[in-house]
């Protein structure tokens, strides 16, 4: 499997969450930057440059579906990752409808999280 060779962008209103995951991408050569939200990643224009989104569901503003479907008009193939501390069934199942390659539950593992953009992508993260 090929080496995952693109930029990470990772978007949670929580800072310790964002300090947390872009410091584990970047521990393994993974270039990364961090969003306070889903309006702040969208009008930083940062969506054609991004090669895998990893996207907090619960923030306040716009939700991660709400971004989602943003991303989805604008970028239809983006991988995108998804994430939440409060995990429904019945969420997962919108999540996945709408295009996202996976839904974390909070905590998850470094190895869960690297699993699920080497599923998302198509390359191996470490």
């Amino acid at each position: 499997m090929k080496r995952f060779d693109g930029f990470v962008a990772v978007v949670d209103d929580d800072p310790s969450v964002r300090r947390a995951l872009t410091r584990l991408l970047r521990s393994v050569g993974v270039p990364a930057a961090a969003h306070a939200s889903g309006l702040d990643f969208l009008e930083s224009r940062a969506l054609h440059d991004v090669d895998c989104l990893v996207l907090d569901v619960h923030m306040p503003g716009m939700t991660g579906l709400e971004v989602l479907e943003e991303v989805r008009v604008a970028a239809s193939k983006l991988p995108v990752v998804l994430m939440t501390g409060r995990y429904e069934a019945e969420f997962e199942e919108r999540a996945l409808a709408a295009g996202a390659s996976a839904l974390l539950r909070k905590p998850f593992s470094d190895a869960v999280f690297f699993a699920a953009i080497t599923d998302a992508t198509g390359e191996s993260i470490a």
